[in-house]
């Protein structure tokens, strides 16, 4: 009796604004569903005393990124705050091959770049309930002064703008909730979280006022 062929995995593409929570409703997705995996992404900057490399991220020097780069071993590749972010096509395309679905936790460029090499990806962008709450997420982390903090919105404004770049938002006003919203898209349930709704139109009208 011949081998069931194995179906290939869904690549995942979350992206959204600094503070917007994307990072936390990835853990907590994590936690709810183990089967997905997370992409584990190259980055230059500096880790952070509460991150694990390899874990959190691959930490390389830019003059290894320079190397990866020129070997084409990106699926996507970004340059955010002054620090470079890439994805492995190798690790990416063995887990998908391998039947196993993926989260690619990544910025709006990244996405762009992963729309074009696999279209049939499924793209999630996270928007904040709000500039206020925006800010008072990135003050709360309590690891940038106040002049970081200001360019961070700044670029949050031009992040969100590209909203209308993806197959669904999610509004992380409530964590459960958002978190549940995720779990729908997975479940392929997420019919009510396309991008085009009415609400998400005026929502992001007042984030980029």
């Amino acid at each position: 009796m011949p081998d069931t062929p194995t179906l290939r995995g869904r690549l995942y593409v979350i992206a959204a604004p600094s503070g917007a929570g994307k990072t936390s409703l990835v853990r907590a997705l994590l936690e709810r569903r183990p089967q997905l995996e997370v992409s584990v992404s190259y980055t230059t900057r500096k880790r952070r005393p509460t991150e694990v490399d390899g874990v959190d991220y691959s930490f390389i020097t830019r003059e290894r990124f320079r190397e990866l780069l020129a070997e084409d071993a990106f699926l996507e590749h970004a340059e955010v705050f002054d620090n470079h972010y890439g994805t492995s096509r190798e690790r990416v395309a063995r887990a998908l091959d391998a039947g196993r679905d993926v989260i690619l936790e990544i910025d709006w460029q990244g996405a762009q770049q992963v729309r074009e090499r696999l279209p049939d990806c499924v793209t999630i962008f996270i928007l904040p309930p709000s500039r206020a709450e925006l800010e008072r997420r990135l003050r709360a982390r309590r690891t940038d002064d106040d002049a970081v903090i200001a360019r961070r919105l700044r670029d949050a404004v031009t992040d969100m703008s590209h909203w209308t770049e993806f197959q669904y938002v999610i509004v992380n006003a409530r964590f459960s909730d958002a978190v549940a919203a995720l779990e729908r898209i997975i479940d392929r349930e997420g019919e009510p979280f396309v991008a085009g709704r009415p609400e998400v139109a005026a929502l992001a009208a007042g984030l980029l006022a």
